[in-house]
């Protein structure tokens, strides 16, 4: 409610920024380059942007402020996946800093200490101090908090700390803004460009085509020679440029599911915990202590539990008991504490004291049953607001707006919801001491107030030691390149995680993978693994099957992955071959669908913007060879996605002139100036050295 809490709690997004261009995260995904082996780096460097080191200490504390944000976003514990996300998430930040830093310097673009001053508290206010500072019903920025929050620094230091970091994010974005309109500036589109853009979207074509479809040939009777291969891979080198290093393994993976003991010992636990649930002396405390998902203790809407659960103790009066319910993995106890009808939002004001500004919470709440009195006597509420609260809204009368439940912390939900209009309630919280008047109730649905208590059906630890030991002997079975065969002998499936970046934190049926690939990043092609690694509900042994580099692969290390496609080119050059010898002397397009025995097929109202055959899919290469023919000539053979073709154009059908060229090229102008953000950035990219140690370190 405070500033000082607003400001804290979302640190972590002021510590590390955001990018400002949405192509970014994108385009670092596939522009990083793995660099030296770890070992050769030093111990303190996670990674380095054209020389420039980005030190472990100071990444470190970003990525633990970033993972404390996102769990206070979406609740719970931290997890694998969390901590990969925001490693990922800090990384990205800082070499888009470092890379926009070094372009704002040599561009020489700043932000003046006018321009500043006017973005904190001048009349064109950064983002952020609207987002903190503003009306969320008018966006009207209260000028005077900010002022006042200003001068607060000077004694206090917390606070000041606060502002530095705000302040040196509302710089960030200003040069990011400045950056992003010289670039967006130096592009244009002519009245020319825009009517072929008008042209390529409405003018029509209707074509006849014969197609013979790669299908007709079955792989069976194909043998590919190596010039096969290799005629591919010189006509298409580009597609094989590694942009960074990944490995690739296999693994066998071990599952630790609960046995049909598992489950009858833990519902003989829950019969039990269900007896003493029900004779529980205080309900909330048994639940909190017992249960392994926490539901707060206080009034919920319908929609919020398990449809299992949720369908059931709304109908249920107060003082009912509900389960044990075996629903997914877990099962759930419920008593109905309360039922009621109320209010779906609350329009209220408040004023808030300071505790430790009146001498103490006593004296708050002394000094907030005055303010009760005064105002139960005719004193004016807002009055009393602007005196005596500490919150931002005091300069607005104390007025809150209104507000749904969950918006509140629990003590202020509780006063605003289950009192009635015109109250005036005194309640504390982590906040300090509010005096609360309730303004205005909209709705009404029915709400309950649950001891809720979830249990997860989990594998016993012997269930655990009996997958694990598998998992061993497995391992401990593999010598030289016996993987597979021995994975076969004992019926276990081989998984395959393929092209895995040294800091991806995931990996295909994996949950907690960044052990594994930490390790395969230290591992020769063909290595077992050493360790038996633990997943979340299962045991995994892996080994290190390829290696690809950054780089340009070589013909040897992509033959694999490339067959399907050699194929293809193999039979599009057998049915070239075939259409050409049946346009020999074909005069008509009739003519050639007689020659090969397949049915003429007719196309209508196709545009250049969208090449899609109706029946047959996307076909680039037709369409665009269509709208570059003339009317009823008789094609060459188009090598497309799914066939050979040869077509004959009927006519074209071209729009009415363009009514709107300034409108035309206005919508071309934004989506090319988007475009060009992610240019720019990418030739940075392209330009600089970015060496990535994270495997190191996470």
């Amino acid at each position: 409610m405070g500033l000082m809490t607003f400001l804290r709690n979302r640190a972590g997004y002021i510590l590390i920024g955001f990018i400002g261009f949405a192509i970014v995260a994108f385009l670092l995904g596939d522009a990083i380059n793995v660099g030296k082996p770890f070992w050769a780096e030093s111990q303190k460097v996670v990674g380095s942007v054209d020389g420039e080191n980005i030190d472990i200490d100071t990444f470190g504390k970003k990525v633990e402020q970033s993972e404390a944000q996102m769990k206070q976003q979406y609740g719970g514990s931290s997890n694998p996946q969390m901590q990969a996300m925001a490693v990922e998430n800090v990384w990205n930040g800082e070499i888009a800093g470092i890379l926009l830093n070094k372009e704002y310097s040599r561009l020489g673009l700043a932000v003046s200490g006018d321009e500043l001053f006017d973005l904190l508290q001048g009349k064109k206010p950064s983002p952020l101090i609207v987002q903190y500072f503003g009306n969320p019903q008018t966006g009207q920025v209260d000028r005077a908090a900010v002022i006042a929050s200003l001068k607060q620094q000077n004694t206090n230091p917390q606070l000041k700390e606060q502002w530095d970091l705000l302040q040196l994010e509302i710089e960030k974005q200003a040069l990011q803004e400045k950056y992003g309109n010289m670039i967006k500036n130096s592009v244009y589109v002519t009245s020319l460009e825009a009517n072929d853009e008008y042209m390529n979207r409405n003018k029509l074509a209707n074509f006849n085509y014969v197609n013979l479809d790669y299908a007709s040939i079955a792989d069976a009777t194909l043998k590919l020679s190596e010039s096969d291969y290799s005629d591919y891979y010189n006509e298409n080198k580009k597609r094989f440029d590694n942009p960074i290093e990944t490995r690739t393994f296999e693994y066998v993976s071990f599952p630790v599911n609960p046995t049909k003991e598992d489950t009858a010992a833990i519902k003989t636990q829950i019969n039990k915990l269900a007896a003493d649930f029900k004779t529980a002396k205080n309900d909330s405390l048994f639940a909190s202590i017992n249960s392994d998902v926490k539901v707060p203790y206080t009034y919920i809407t319908k929609g919020q539990l398990d449809p299992a659960v949720d369908s059931v103790v709304f109908n249920l009066p107060a003082g009912s008991f509900y389960g044990p319910v075996l629903s997914g993995n877990s099962y759930k106890l419920v008593k109905v504490v309360d039922s009621r009808f109320s209010p779906d939002s609350v329009k209220a004001s408040h004023i808030l004291i300071d505790a430790a500004k009146v001498g103490g919470a006593d004296k708050a709440m002394k000094l907030a049953d005055s303010l009760k009195t005064l105002v139960q006597g005719g004193a004016s509420f807002a009055t009393l607001a602007a005196k005596y609260s500490v919150d931002g809204s005091k300069d607005k009368g104390g007025d809150l707006g209104t507000f749904s439940r969950g918006q509140m912390v629990a003590e202020f939900e509780n006063a605003a919801f289950n009192g009635a209009v015109g109250d005036l309630k005194v309640v504390r919280s982590q906040f300090g001491v509010h005096l609360i008047k309730i303004e205005k109730q909209v709705g009404s649905s029915k709400v309950v107030k649950l001891a809720y208590i979830e249990k997860n059906l989990n594998p016993s630890s012997k269930t655990k030691d009996a997958a694990y030991k598998k998992a061993t002997n497995f391992l401990s079975g593999l010598k030289g390149d016996n993987f597979n065969t021995l994975a076969q002998k004992n019926g276990y499936t081989v998984a395959v995680a393929d092209k895995i970046g040294a800091s991806q934190g995931y990996a295909p049926g994996l949950d907690n993978p960044r052990p594994l690939i930490k390790d395969a990043y230290a591992a020769e092609k063909g290595d077992v693994l050493e360790q038996v690694y633990t997943m979340e509900n299962a045991y995994v042994v892996a080994r290190l099957t390829d290696i690809k580099p950054k780089g340009l692969l070589p013909l040897a290390a992509v033959k694999k992955d490339i067959e399907p496609m050699v194929r293809q080119a193999v039979k599009a050059k057998m049915l070239t071959e075939k259409l050409n010898s049946a346009l020999n002397g074909a005069s008509n397009i009739n003519q050639v669908a007689q020659k090969v025995g397949k049915p003429l097929e007719t196309a209508e109202n196709i545009v250049f913007a969208n090449p899609v055959l109706s029946g047959v899919g996307q076909e680039n290469k037709l369409i665009g060879s269509v709208f570059g023919s003339s009317v009823g000539k008789l094609s060459k053979p188009v090598a497309g996605e799914r066939g050979v073709y040869a077509f004959s154009v009927k006519g074209f059908s071209n729009p009415a002139a363009l009514a709107n060229t300034y409108k035309q090229k206005e919508t071309m102008l934004l989506t090319l100036s988007q475009r060009s953000l992610g240019a720019a950035f990418q030739a940075l990219m392209d330009k600089s050295e970015i060496k990535d140690n994270r495997v190191k370190f996470y």
